[in-house]
């Protein structure tokens, strides 16, 4: 199991250095090579009784670092991260003494990593401007699975450089230009009339001890990051995102049950987030998706905007009811860095 452990964590190192983490990647290397049982925390690591890779076992420790240098509770280790660079012998001995000593690190192993990576709305917008092209520009309720805090729910609140079109809410306190490539996204107006989200453990915006959760998730090199996200979750708190906790397949069930409303367009909307259901609860989500798009009419469209990860980048793909095709709108960055926008046939 301890091979198992480390192996877990160099595999992370590797993920973290591919999307511009050397710091990360340096911290999860020195563990996977170094760490003994000579702690308690140590010996819960190396003897993690589940799947490493599968429950994030890496990302748990590196969030609850992170999580403590930000409270001031690790100063000796706070003086080696981000911007500093640092030896990776002094980094070694300063977490060293972090596992011996900081007994509230270990909370933070008890459960997986919770992100809200909200440059994925720079990905999402497109996608739904490209929805109001194709319906008319219907008035959209909006539905996201796998939420979060939200911070994607209610994208309409920032701003936007798609492609050198502007899009969102202009001079909003977030302002989202990814590296774009293909021709812009259609010029089409995006008007949410309603929104919600669900998720297993949905974060309260206005809570300090959520907010900390998500802030410690972002790699600490990675400041651009860290500076949207608390840029959101200021947009956010002023009007919190409407969320549910509760399965994604039996919450998206009851809605989509539900009579649909003449004159706008339903949007099921996910990012980097199907991967998390079992296999069965993703067939279950295509299923009830295919079921009720069977009943769609061009009164009462209903859309699949999907972000997800496709063996490599991730890609975006819209299916749109009726009728059912299936458009690949991008190839993207899973943090939302770049596009690679390819757009609807025709549209170019």
């Amino acid at each position: 199991m301890t091979e198992r452990v480390r192996h877990s964590f160099a595999v992370q190192a590797g993920h973290c250095e591919r999307l511009g983490s050397p710091f990360t990647a340096m911290l999860l290397r020195l563990v996977a090579a170094r760490l003994t049982g000579d702690t308690a925390l140590g010996r819960r690591i190396l003897g993690w009784p589940g799947d490493p890779e599968a429950d994030a076992l890496p990302l748990r420790l590196a969030g609850g670092l992170h999580a403590l240098v930000r409270r001031g509770r690790l100063p000796d280790l706070a003086a080696l991260y981000p911007p500093a660079a640092p030896d990776p012998a002094a980094l070694w001995e300063a977490l060293a003494r972090a596992f011996a000593t900081a007994a509230d690190l270990d909370p933070w192993l008890d459960s997986a990593p919770q992100t809200n990576e909200v440059a994925r709305s720079g990905v999402l917008m497109p996608g739904l401007m490209a929805v109001a092209a194709m319906t008319g520009s219907k008035p959209i309720v909006l539905w996201e699975i796998g939420a979060s805090a939200g911070l994607n729910l209610v994208l309409d609140a920032y701003a936007y450089e798609l492609g050198g079109r502007a899009a969102g809410r202009p001079g909003a306190g977030l302002h989202l230009a990814p590296d774009w490539t293909g021709p812009p996204p259609p010029e089409a107006s995006v008007r949410i009339a309603a929104r919600r989200g669900v998720d297993l453990n949905p974060l309260d915006v206005t809570d300090a001890q959520h907010r900390e959760r998500l802030t410690a998730y972002v790699w600490p090199d990675q400041s651009a990051r860290l500076a949207r996200l608390e840029a959101a979750l200021a947009l956010a708190a002023a009007d919190p995102p409407p969320l549910d906790r509760g399965d994604a397949v039996a919450w998206l069930a009851e809605r989509l049950a539900a009579p649909p409303q003449a004159g706008r367009a339903r949007v099921v909307q996910h990012s980097i987030a199907l991967q998390y259901l079992p296999v069965q609860g993703q067939a279950q989500v295509a299923a009830l998706l295919s079921e009720a798009g069977a009943r769609a009419t061009p009164d009462t469209p209903l859309a699949w905007l999907a972000y997800e990860f496709e063996g490599g980048p991730a890609g975006l793909r819209l299916t749109l009811w009726p009728g059912g095709r299936t458009h690949r709108l991008a190839t993207a960055h899973p943090h939302g860095q770049w596009v690679r926008w390819e757009g609807l046939p025709g549209s170019r």
